[in-house]
C-alpha cells in the first residue's frame, strides 16, 4: 500500500515537471512581473490624494463568516468559473483602495457569535454573544436587562439623518446580523414571540420581527426570507401552504405583513414574495418596499430556483434604485450569508447566525459557501456600477471566520474543489484540499478515515473532511478584512476594534454623534477633522498673544 501510495505521489510529480506548464507561458518572462508591480505602484501613489468629500450615501456589504481563507478561495473560484486558473483573478472587493483588519471578539467570548458582532459593527459597542442592539449590561435570556441597556445603529442614525435606509439578507430579516440595525434583544432566538419564554412575554420585552415594524416604522427597504415569523400561527405559507413547518409562528394571532401593507398603501409600499413580482416593480414609482422571500433562510445561490427566486444581485439593484431617490442619501446594509431549510437548527448550542456563506461553512458544504460568496461579489461589483465612489462610501468585511482552510500543495489551477496531488503518508488515502478544523465532516469508515476517492467530491452537498467531529462547524476567532472605498475610507487602515466600523461610517456622512466636523466648501461636502480646526484656532492665539 505504501509502495502504490509513492509511485502515485512520484507519477504526479513526474507529470507536472514533464508536461506541460501548469501556468501561462507569459509568466515565465520576468518583465510580466515587473510591468504588473510597476502598474500596482502607479496605481497606489495615486491614492495620496485622499478623497474628504462627504459621504452621501453609505453602504455595507456583511459576509457572514467570510474569513481571509474564504475570500481567498472565492477568488479562485471566481477566476476558474470565468475559464482561468483562478489564483491570479481579483473580486470586487479586492479592487477597493483600503483594506484593513478588525477584532472580532465579544465582550464574553473569545471566538464569537454574529449577534455581538452585529451589534458592534452596526451600534459601535461591543456586546455579550447572542444579544442584539443591547450594551454588554444586558445578559442573554433575561428580559429584565433590556431596559436601560439600548443602543442605536447606524441605520437609525442615518434614517434621523433624513436619509434612506435599507436592509437586504440572503437570511431571514430577523436574524442576527439584520436584527441588531433596528431590534433590542437580549436572545436573538427570539425571532417570533412563538421562540419566546413565557416570563420574558410577561416582562414586557417584544420579538425581534415586531420590532422590524415597530423600532423603525419607515424602512424603505426590507428584502430576506423570515415569512413565518410575521404570520399567526398555522397560517399556511403562500409558497408552501401543504408543509406545516413553514406555516405562521405568532402566538398574539398579529398579521405584520397586513398591518404593514395598510399603514403603506397610501404611501407608494408594495409587498412582494417573488422574484417575478419583485422585477416587475418599477423602482421610480416605490417609495417602500418589503419583501420576504421564503419562510425562512432564501435559499443557497446555487440551489436556488431561478424563475422564482430573487439573487442578492437582484435585490441589491431594486433596493439601491429605490434608495437613491432621496437627495439626502441612504444607508443600505446587504448580509451575504452563506443552512439547510431542511435542518433549521441542527445544533441549539452552537453559534448559529445569519448569512449563508456562514451556514454552509457550519454544515461542512464549502462549495455552497464558495459560492454564495462569488454572488455576494457580484452584487457589490453591481452597486459599484449604480453609485459614485465621490459621495458613496462602501465598506466589505465580516462578523467573523471559520474553521476552513484549503492546502495540500496543489499545483496553479486545481479545482478549489479538488484533490490534494498526494496521499496521507499516515493512512495512505487522498484527501481534498479543502477541510474544516471540527465539524460534521468527520467521518470513519471501519474505524478509520472515510476514502473520499470513493464519494463524490465536487457535490454540491458534499461535507469536507474535519478534524473534530461535531455536528455543527464553529466559527473561527482570527481578525477579518475590512474593504472600504469612497469618502474617508482611508481612516479605515491598520488594525482596529470591530465596533470602530460604524463610528467611520457614520463621521463620512455626518450622522450620528459626528456632525461637528462637517464644512461645506463651494456647495460641495468637504471633510475636515474637528481637531485640526481646534489646533489651528490655538495656533492662532498663541501668535496674537
Amino acid at each position: 500500500m505504501k509502495l502504490t501510495a509513492v509511485l502515485i505521489v512520484c507519477s504526479s510529480l513526474m507529470f507536472g515537471s514533464l508536461g506541460k506548464p501548469q501556468f501561462p507561458e507569459h509568466e515565465k518572462d520576468p518583465k510580466f512581473w515587473n510591468m504588473w508591480a510597476q502598474r500596482t505602484l502607479k496605481n497606489a501613489l495615486s491614492l495620496q490624494s485622499l478623497n474628504t468629500n462627504k459621504a452621501m450615501n453609505l453602504i455595507l456589504f456583511l459576509g457572514d463568516g467570510m474569513g481571509i481563507p474564504t475570500v481567498t478561495a472565492a477568488r479562485i473560484l471566481k477566476g476558474q468559473l470565468n475559464g482561468h486558473s483562478g489564483e491570479e483573478t481579483q473580486l470586487e472587493m479586492e479592487k477597493f483602495p483600503f483594506v484593513s483588519l478588525a477584532k472580532i471578539y465579544n465582550t464574553n467570548a473569545q471566538v464569537p457569535d454574529s449577534a455581538g458582532t452585529a451589534t458592534a459593527f452596526l451600534c459601535g459597542v461591543k456586546a455579550n454573544e447572542g444579544t442584539v442592539g443591547v450594551s454588554a449590561a444586558a445578559v442573554r435570556t433575561q428580559c429584565n436587562t433590556t431596559q436601560g441597556n439600548e443602543v442605536t445603529s447606524i441605520l437609525r442614525w442615518a434614517k434621523e439623518a433624513g436619509k434612506s435606509v435599507g436592509i437586504v439578507t440572503t437570511t431571514r430579516v430577523n436574524h442576527a446580523t439584520p436584527s441588531a440595525s433596528y431590534a433590542h434583544s437580549v436572545d436573538r432566538d427570539w425571532y417570533s414571540d412563538n421562540e419566546m419564554p413565557a416570563e420574558a412575554l410577561r416582562d414586557g420585552c417584544k420579538d425581534i420581527a415586531r420590532q422590524l415594524f415597530e423600532n423603525i416604522p419607515n424602512i424603505d427597504v426590507i428584502m430576506g426570507g423570515g415569512r413565518k415569523y410575521m404570520f399567526p400561527k398555522n397560517k399556511s405559507d403562500v409558497e408552501y401552504p401543504n408543509v406545516l413547518k413553514h406555516s405562521g409562528t405568532r402566538k398574539d394571532g398579529r398579521n405584520l405583513v397586513e398591518e404593514w401593507t395598510d399603514r403603506m398603501k397610501d404611501k407608494k409600499g408594495y409587498y412582494v414574495w417573488n422574484k417575478k413580482q419583485l422585477l416587475s416593480l418599477n423602482p421610480n414609482n416605490v417609495n417602500y418596499l418589503l419583501g420576504l422571500f421564503e419562510p425562512a433562510d432564501l435559499q443557497y445561490d446555487l440551489e436556488r430556483n431561478t424563475e422564482t427566486d430573487p439573487s442578492l444581485t437582484e435585490m441589491v439593484e431594486m433596493a439601491i434604485k429605490i434608495l437613491r431617490k432621496n437627495p439626502k442619501g441612504f444607508y443600505l446594509l446587504v448580509e451575504g450569508a452563506f443552512w439547510n431549510l431542511q435542518s433549521e437548527k441542527p445544533c441549539p448550542d452552537c453559534r448559529m447566525n445569519g448569512g449563508r456563506i456562514d451556514h454552509g461553512h457550519h454544515e461542512g458544504k464549502a462549495k455552497l459557501a464558495l459560492h454564495e460568496t462569488v454572488e455576494m461579489d457580484r452584487a457589490i461589483g453591481r452597486a459599484d456600477l449604480l453609485t459614485s465612489v465621490h459621495d458613496t462610501m462602501t465598506v466589505v468585511t465580516a462578523d467573523h471566520s471559520h474553521v476552513f482552510n484549503f492546502g495540500g500543495y496543489t499545483g496553479r489551477g486545481n479545482t478549489i474543489f479538488g484533490l490534494a496531488p498526494m496521499l496521507s503518508d499516515i493512512d495512505q488515502k487522498p484527501f481534498t484540499s479543502i477541510i474544516y478544523g471540527n465539524g460534521p465532516g468527520y467521518k470513519l469508515i471501519n474505524g478509520a478515515r472515510e476514502n473520499v476517492s470513493t464519494v463524490d467530491y465536487q457535490d454540491n452537498n458534499y461535507q469536507a473532511q474535519a478534524a473534530v467531529p461535531l455536528s455543527s462547524e464553529t466559527h473561527g476567532g482570527e481578525d477579518v478584512a475590512v474593504f472600504a472605498k469612497g469618502p474617508l475610507a482611508h481612516l479605515l487602515h491598520g488594525v482596529h476594534e470591530q465596533n470602530y466600523i460604524p463610528h467611520v461610517m457614520a463621521y463620512a456622512a455626518c450622522i450620528g454623534q459626528n456632525r461637528e466636523h462637517c464644512v461645506s466648501r463651494s456647495g460641495a461636502g468637504d471633510l475636515r477633522p474637528v481637531l485640526s480646526s481646534i489646533a489651528a484656532l490655538l495656533t492662532v492665539t498663541q501668535i496674537l498673544c
